[in-house]
């Protein structure tokens, strides 16, 4: 396919207010900084807190995994669900993808991945490629999906190579282009965008670590080490 049967517009209207949004880094709770530094005077204080954009708030809620519309990686019924908001042209959510793999990989079915959009405006390639994620997930199911998606963050989200990554995940050929071109799934893809920006999701990858039993969760911001994904799944394990 080339680049002339995809869409023009590819945000298919979601609101361009999601202009704003601006990439996260670093785990939700905050990092410290020990540099030693001179006290400010109350005056350079009063300075500084006018010219600093208060700090965001850190999520309150998430939306809870739904079988019926999520995309699941793993044991559908796992104790804890990583929840990720991502953008598949990020180059932060790349390096997040195989951190995602090693959790699934060390607790088995304890844990499993629930793929949700959030392509940022300023990417252009990210809202095709999330279009045609779900294309080929209604033409040749989860596990289809979950190829594709593995196929993207390897290779890139060229808008020129989406129809070859869908026809190696399984898809039809035919059946991927009338899907694509219809641009069908936009809705649902601003929908899963506005939720995650209702639970505090600023940028991407946005990973909520919820315990699908006590419903209590944790919030990591951005592409961080192994670690500290795995410190958060075992605080509520």
């Amino acid at each position: 396919m080339s680049d002339s049967n995809i869409p023009s517009n590819p945000w298919f209207g979601i609101s361009m207010a999601l202009v704003g949004v601006i990439v996260g880094y670093g785990i939700a709770m905050g990092t410290s900084n020990d540099a030693v530094r001179p006290s400010p005077s109350a005056g350079q204080q009063q300075a500084q807190a006018a010219q600093q954009p208060a700090q965001e708030p850190e999520p309150q809620d998430v939306v809870a995994p739904d079988a019926s519309e999520d995309h699941i990686r793993g044991n559908s019924k796992a104790t804890i669900s990583l929840i990720e908001y991502t953008d598949f042209e990020c180059p932060f959510c790349a390096r997040h993808h195989p951190t995602m793999l090693q959790a699934l990989d060390e607790y088995g079915d304890k844990v499993n991945w629930v793929f949700r959009h959030y392509p940022l405006p300023f990417h252009p390639n990210a809202m095709p490629a999330a279009l045609a994620a779900e294309c080929v997930a209604e033409d040749a199911g989860n596990d289809a999906f979950w190829e594709f998606t593995d196929l993207v963050f390897e290779k890139g989200a060229d808008k020129a190579s989406l129809a070859s990554y869908a026809q190696e995940a399984g898809a039809s050929a035919s059946k991927f282009t009338e899907c694509f071109e219809s641009g069908k799934f936009s809705e649902f893809i601003g929908q899963q965008m506005s939720a995650g920006s209702n639970s505090g999701v600023k940028g991407t990858p946005g990973t909520f670590v919820y315990n699908n039993k006590t419903k209590e969760f944790g919030y990591i911001s951005g592409a961080q080490p192994y670690a500290n994904l795995k410190a958060a799944i075992d605080s509520l394990l």
